[in-house]
C-alpha cells in the first residue's frame, strides 16, 4: 500500500484535532475517500490524503485535480445516502497534504471549494 503511511499519519493528525474517525478507504466505484470523519460540532469531513516525497512534478496540493475533486464529491454523497440514509448532513470536503517523506514531511491541510 503506497499511501498507507501518509494515511495513518493524516488519520492521526486528525484525531488530535478532537475528530472521530469514522472509515478509511471508503470505495465506490470510481472513487475513494481516504479518511471521513467527524469534528466534535458533528460535522462530517471528507479528507483526500496527498503526499509527495519530492516537488520534482509539483507539490502534493497540485496533484490534486478538479476530476478527483468530482469522484471524490461523489464518494461522498455516496457515503451519506447508502451509510447514513441521507444527504443532508453537515459536511464539507477537504485535502490533506504531506509533502516530503510521510513520516515527517510538512503537513497542511486544504478547504475544497
Amino acid at each position: 500500500m503506497k499511501g498507507a503511511q501518509a494515511e495513518d499519519r493524516a488519520a492521526a493528525f486528525l484525531s488530535g484535532l478532537g475528530r472521530v474517525v469514522l472509515a478509511r478507504n471508503y470505495r465506490i466505484p470510481g472513487g475513494e475517500i481516504d479518511v471521513i470523519s467527524r469534528e466534535p460540532g458533528g460535522t462530517l469531513v471528507f479528507t483526500e490524503v496527498r503526499q509527495r516525497r519530492s516537488a520534482r512534478f509539483g507539490s502534493a496540493a497540485e496533484s490534486v485535480t478538479p476530476r478527483k475533486l468530482a469522484l471524490m464529491q461523489r464518494a461522498a454523497l455516496t457515503y451519506l445516502t447508502r451509510e447514513l440514509g441521507r444527504d443532508d448532513l453537515p459536511c464539507r470536503l477537504e485535502v490533506l497534504t504531506i509533502d516530503g517523506s510521510a513520516r515527517d514531511g510538512t503537513l497542511s491541510l486544504h478547504a475544497v471549494e
